[in-house]
């Protein structure tokens, strides 16, 4: 079967993640985790005093992108792909609501997206990818086969996400939670440099009310539409 490539955008906790590494296992595909990239520099930052509440030193932000390698190691036991930062596993902290209130300011600094983006085209020059984030479509793959942008209320995201911290032990308040969605979706659609836009060729997928086995099969048929077509 042709391989082709799959850019998923969206909006924060709409499960792109979710359903990316179901289609890349389906289809023996190369799964990256954009949003996770992102998340590795802003923990940098977090880590190296370059960015709180009321700060962001973001000169020296990218003057330190040099000394920031990522790199993502398969899991066999998992399944999936892990983050590493400077040779580090930093897949559970990254995930933090403390990594979310600061990732999409770390997103807009058009040095940081120019380094990550760079590398995310290297991954997918071979094709066979699934990739999710904010920009695949528009930016990374603009030529990408098939282009799906997913989006859900901002209510049922915040009750995902705070669902998924609760199981792993955080100690947040939904209310916490919506606000980072809504706070997320605002700077993410407005930032200057590559905007969570919708692709004009992509296809919009309100997953508010489907379940995750309902939306990887609506997803697959249209795969395969794709590749028969192709």
């Amino acid at each position: 079967m042709k391989k082709i490539t799959i850019a998923i955008d969206g909006f924060s906790s709409t499960g792109k993640s979710t359903l990316a590494k179901q289609l890349a296992k389906e289809l023996e595909y190369v799964y990256v985790d954009t949003g996770a990239m992102y998340r590795a520099v802003a923990y940098f930052a977090m880590q190296h005093n370059l960015i709180g509440v009321d700060f962001f030193e973001k000169e020296a932000l990218i003057a330190s992108l040099p000394k920031i390698q990522l790199e993502f190691k398969f899991n066999s036991d998992l399944g999936f792909a892990e983050m590493y930062l400077n040779s580090e596993n930093v897949e559970k902290q990254i995930r933090t609501i403390e990594v979310s209130n600061f990732v999409s300011t770390v997103a807009a600094v058009s040095e940081v997206r120019s380094k990550l983006v760079e590398q995310q085209q290297e991954m997918g020059k071979n094709k066979g990818i699934v990739m999710d984030g904010r920009d695949i479509g528009t930016v990374v793959f603009p030529d990408a086969e098939l282009k799906i942008f997913m989006t859900a209320s901002a209510e049922t995201r915040a009750q995902r996400r705070f669902d998924e911290l609760q199981q792993k032990g955080n100690n947040v308040t939904y209310e916490e939670v919506l606000k980072n969605v809504v706070d997320r979706d605002h700077m993410d659609t407005h930032r200057e440099d590559s905007p969570l836009v919708i692709a004009d060729d992509a296809i919009e997928i309100d997953n508010s009310y489907l379940n995750k086995e309902e939306q990887f099969a609506a997803v697959l048929e249209l795969i395969n539409d794709v590749v028969k077509n192709a």
